[in-house]
């Protein structure tokens, strides 16, 4: 498969139509079958969905996926009612400093399905909708790898990525003239620490429907505040 890094692609409508034509699989096909926006089009015509997974670790190619959280929305309103979680069989072992940091233990994975079954509700959901993630080398990546595993068919789609969003905005203001004269320190980009910028609620983190929602209100304050509901989509997806 030929691998396409971030600025390489330049239309993503083009690229899952011609995902549609090649892929293998019917579920995947069916996903890339639903296309997605062109570049031009206003952030305010969107629907976006919300994804945040929770993993046995950091390495996408060693580690894998224990939840999923997601939920659908637009610049107006969060659909909480039709949001979705999972939890998953892991494919790897449970790790005691993973255990730590989200609180999932072998009791909540116990008669966890595969995430082959699934996998067809979760492309559904995502497809058609522009998938919004904080830190996109975990929800793009452990899929992945994951679905190479499982069907020997990766998966590729757009994202906006919330946190590149943030840090993107953090180095353009240290390069701002009055920053010159301002002590340097160093900004976290966090899920956590990023919504306090923006005056948003504290949420217990490491939960993965939580921090969906989270990253669909982080979102819609960025957007409030730097850009505009006539933003075109090419200027935040990746």
């Amino acid at each position: 498969m030929t691998n396409f890094s971030d600025n390489e692609i330049l239309n993503w409508a083009a690229l899952l139509k011609l995902k549609a034509k090649n892929s293998k699989d019917r579920r995947l096909h069916d996903f890339y079958q639903a296309g997605t926006y062109c570049n031009e089009t206003p952030l305010s015509d969107i629907e976006f969905v919300a994804l945040d997974f929770e993993t046995t670790g950091l390495d996408s190619q060693q580690n894998s996926i224990i939840s999923i959280g997601l939920v659908p929305f637009n610049l107006r309103r969060i659909f909480c009612r039709k949001a979705k979680k999972w939890y998953l069989n892991p494919q790897d072992k449970l790790q005691e400093n993973s255990i730590i940091i989200h609180g999932i233990t072998h009791s909540d994975l116990q008669g966890a399905p595969d995430l082959l079954l699934i996998l067809e509700q979760l492309l559904d959901e995502l497809a058609g909708k522009v998938v919004v993630v904080h830190y996109r080398h975990i929800e793009r990546d452990f899929l992945d790898h994951a679905l190479r595993l499982l069907i020997n068919e990766g998966i590729v789609f757009p994202v906006i990525d919330t946190m590149q969003i943030e840090a993107n905005l953090q180095r353009a203001k240290s390069q701002g003239i009055l920053s010159f004269f301002k002590p340097k320190h160093k900004v976290s980009i966090r899920l956590a620490n990023t919504r306090e910028r923006y005056n948003l609620p504290a949420y217990a983190p490491h939960d993965a429907l939580t921090d969906a929602i989270a990253t669909a209100e982080l979102l819609q304050a960025q957007i409030n505040y730097h850009f505009s509901s006539d933003t075109e989509i090419r200027k935040l997806w990746l």
